[in-house]
């Protein structure tokens, strides 16, 4: 039995056909969504100059979902510091935190955000890419700053995003939760956390280790569906695995004719393996195995489809089940 709070991750993908400002304002009905569905956290991803993932800040996405729900955590999954100077940081997070209290995360992360390096000069100013002594000076930075120059009042809560042991050994060092981006680097997932619990001193932000594990997750009435479902984001990936993204995200239809290399292929199908796709009972035991695996205290769950309705249904579906699994277990 799955007995750990669920939340999401939204990537706001721009689907061919449509605008981008179309997926901008399916963002409030997705919110309200996954809100009324029970889920904990919803995060929002910062991505740059990508035809298939929409360009919207987190923390504009972050003000304008917390207007139209009530108690659903929302936060970046997140802002990638080293574009952007801290005081801005910690300032927009500690505004968005006083005015919704105890709702806001604050979720850094290292990476450019983007496969353009025009783009990537042009978010850190002309700089090179940082380098781990920056980055960790900017994350500390930030945490500095929220709490002797914001503070106007309750804090967001910090938290370190990691792909790698070296993302989790700063948030161990840092004292900071983490969220382990099983959902892009699944292979490192184990090492990563097992070096978090190992290195973990805690902080007035943490006491003790806490970890957010954050798993691709489609699901559907049947296991055919749900890899119909999930189409579309292979041909993203098959992309990503050539270091590019140079379309919009494709229907089922289109990515069902897709032609993909034997070597994509056999990524691709490694790569579904480590996330949940499939029917309800399905996903939910292999979200159960992931967390036991990891120690995870909290699963958030990126649901890349094509139709705002079949995300939601998705998303459904799981709580469903797991409404179902709890009152049979109760007799």
């Amino acid at each position: 039995m799955l007995e750990i709070p669920l939340s999401a991750l939204e990537v706001a993908m721009v689907q061919a056909g449509s605008r981008a400002v179309d997926t901008l304002r399916d963002t409030a009905a997705f919110a309200q969504g996954v809100e009324r569905q029970g889920y904990r956290r919803l995060w929002y991803a910062e991505h740059h100059h990508s035809p298939a993932i929409g360009a919207f800040p987190p923390v504009v996405l972050i003000a304008h979902a917390a207007a139209s729900t009530s108690v659903l955590r929302l936060g970046s999954g997140g802002v990638l510091a080293p574009n952007h100077a801290p005081l801005t940081v910690a300032e927009q997070y500690g505004t968005l935190a006083a005015l919704h209290e105890d709702r806001v995360d604050l979720g850094m992360g290292r990476g450019p955000g983007t496969f353009d390096e025009g783009i990537a000069r042009a978010l850190r100013r002309g700089a090179d890419p940082a380098t781990d002594a920056e980055y960790r000076a900017d994350v500390a930075a930030v945490l500095e700053f929220l709490v002797e120059e914001v503070a106007l009042g309750p804090l967001p809560e910090p938290w370190l995003l990691a792909s790698s042991t070296a993302g989790a050994a700063l948030a161990a060092e840092l004292g900071l939760p983490v969220a382990v981006a099983h959902h892009i680097r699944p292979e490192n997932t184990a090492e990563a956390v097992d070096r978090y619990r190992s290195d973990f001193v805690p902080s007035r932000w943490c006491e003790r280790p806490r970890v957010l594990l954050c798993v691709e997750t489609v699901c559907a009435p049947t296991e055919q569906e749900a890899v119909w479902r999930a189409g579309p984001m292979n041909v993203v990936k098959a992309g990503l695995l050539k270091g590019v993204s140079q379309a919009p995200f494709p229907t089922p239809a289109q990515a069902a004719a897709h032609v993909f290399t034997p070597h994509e292929v056999q990524a691709l199908a490694w790569f579904r393996a480590q996330q949940a796709v499939g029917t309800p009972a399905q996903v939910v035991a292999r979200l159960a195995e992931l967390a036991a695996g990891t120690g995870a205290e909290e699963l958030m769950l990126t649901t890349p489809v094509h139709d705002l309705q079949d995300r939601l249904a998705s998303y459904a579906l799981i709580r469903e089940h797991l409404t179902a699994g709890a009152a049979a277990a109760r007799g």
